[in-house]
């Protein structure tokens, strides 16, 4: 059994098929101790996780991507955001009881937005309709309307783990036959074999392991495993930033109250408290040399 967080690149030579694996353990378990999900929500979230580390890896810039779902039902939201090095971070909002619902009745009428923000250049945001009965259908939606790119998503969850299974046809690749009879042929043999893998294969085996026994009569290139890793972007000068945003009156008016500001990571719970010292700084020529040093609480 592996334990490690990981992601894994691979190419089925000859066919114009790229592929990606990736296995969540400690990563998704961080995810869930920041907050009690119930167990709907937990496995619907770990899709997700696994679902954005599959995607970020077709990025071929340095950035990230943020996958959302918002919507009427139990589940008004669902955000995983994940970097182009694999560092993500996720969180669900949800009220009511969600005990067996699947995950149609749970997002309710929602639609599925994915923002791809490089680090240079500018964001892009695409939004579909979330009408497939899983997470997996309404992705592979998502890429044949933004793409136009046959692409087949597996995802599974269970035992606090989540992991999944991409493949997708390359729009030109030099190894197959260009008649779109035989790529079509091509693509439906290799995603029939994709088709027969368990969650309890993908969940507790290797990756070099799984492509064996799905393709093992197949030539498979198998790339180096990248790291997966939680980590969340928030930061006392992140918050700071905000802060100021708000204005200074209204920060005032909340410590004349509360005695202090105090601002709570949606996504890791880190708690960020501002005195009164702290807000005069803000609005000072000196307040980001003074932020570094103030106060932060786990």
């Amino acid at each position: 059994m592996t334990s490690s967080d990981i992601s894994q690149r691979f190419m089925i030579n000859d066919s114009g098929v790229r592929g990606q694996w990736t296995l969540l353990d400690a990563s998704f378990q961080t995810v869930l101790a920041k907050h009690d999900y119930p167990l709907e929500i937990q496995a619907v979230l770990g899709e997700m996780m696994a679902a954005a580390i599959l995607l970020t890896s077709t990025l071929k810039f340095e950035g990230s991507m943020t996958i959302q779902a918002r919507g009427t039902g139990t589940v008004s939201l669902l955000t995983v955001e994940c970097t182009h090095d694999n560092k993500l971070r996720a969180i669900a909002r949800w009220e009511g009881d969600t005990s067996g619902m699947d995950f149609r009745t749970m997002v309710g009428d929602s639609t599925l937005g994915i923002t791809i923000s490089p680090l240079q250049g500018e964001r892009y945001q695409g939004i579909v309709p979330l009408d497939g009965e899983n997470l997996s259908q309404c992705l592979e939606s998502y890429f044949q309307y933004s793409e136009q790119l046959r692409t087949q998503i597996q995802l599974f969850h269970g035992n606090n783990r989540a992991g999944g299974l991409f493949l997708q046809i390359l729009p030109t690749h030099s190894g197959i036959k260009t008649d779109p009879e035989a790529q079509k042929e091509e693509w439906e043999r290799v995603t029939a074999l994709a088709g027969t893998l368990t969650a309890e294969e993908l969940l507790n085996l290797d990756c070099s392991t799984v492509l064996h026994r799905l393709f093992h009569e197949e030539s498979v290139q198998l790339f180096q495993p990248e790291p997966v890793l939680f980590q969340c972007t928030c930061s006392r000068q992140r918050t700071a930033d905000a802060l100021i945003q708000i204005g200074k009156e209204e920060l005032d008016s909340v410590i004349a109250t509360e005695g202090k500001v105090d601002v709570s990571c949606q996504f890791c719970n880190e708690r960020y408290v501002f005195d009164a010292v702290d807000v005069a700084l803000l609005f000072t020529d000196a307040s980001s040399e003074s932020i570094d040093s103030g106060k932060s609480i786990n």
